[in-house]
């Protein structure tokens, strides 16, 4: 099957299937979040993009094999309502950007810093700290060796535009530059998109709005 990746609360997974890697998308919660099931193919180990809601439709996605890590892309709770459910159900290791760990009511192991790298099985995640939706937001960034990159973007950037800033204009300023200068201005444009919420998008289908947005301010 090709991946789409549309998927609905209550509706199948979509699996999007690389050569080192597995990435199995599915929807939780009142807020349709999406998470994010990443594993290794030479290892078999799995780690879980934001724990948002659902925490039997997760552990079920997640199944007997475990995950190793759990990775919480900011601190809004719709994005970590299962965690504490989940890491006791897996005995994952936490990790989240050094400035929202604070918000998250589960305690992080790991503090996640700009350019860090990120490890399931053999396959690296580099993380990239977007400034404005929430203080310490992460993006994961997969640079596939046998293809193009691919990026977890949380809630920084979706089809359409970047993340909620609040009709805050510093903090969409902070946003934007960061989404520009960290995702647009190092990825080409096949990267493929990941958000927090809603359908995929790539880079290259986004670029050409990017004044748009600058100029609506959200």
């Amino acid at each position: 099957m090709t991946y789409s990746g549309q998927v609905t609360v209550g509706g199948p997974a979509d699996v999007h299937e690389l050569k080192d890697l597995m990435i199995t998308k599915i929807a939780v919660g009142t807020m349709d979040n999406n998470a994010y099931l990443l594993r290794c193919r030479a290892t078999d180990e799995q780690l879980l993009i934001d724990a948002a809601n659902d925490a039997d439709t997760l552990l079920g996605m997640i199944g007997d094999d475990g995950i190793a890590s759990v990775v919480t892309t900011h601190q809004h709770g719709d994005h970590w309502q299962a965690l504490a459910a989940v890491v006791e159900g897996t005995g994952a290791r936490t990790y989240a950007g050094r400035d929202d760990a604070d918000g998250i009511p589960v305690p992080t192991d790991v503090l996640v810093d700009d350019g860090d790298t990120i490890r399931v099985g053999r396959v690296e995640l580099t993380a990239r700290h977007l400034v404005g939706h929430t203080p310490g937001s992460i993006a994961l960034v997969y640079d596939d060796p046998h293809g193009h990159p691919h990026v977890f973007t949380g809630d920084c950037l979706f089809p359409g535009g970047v993340g909620n800033t609040r009709k805050d204009p510093k903090a969409f300023a902070s946003l934007i530059h960061d989404v520009e200068t960290k995702i647009f201005g190092t990825l080409p444009d096949e990267t493929w998109v990941y958000p927090g919420h809603g359908n995929d998008t790539t880079l290259g289908a986004e670029r050409p709005h990017l004044p748009e947005w600058h100029a609506r301010g959200w």
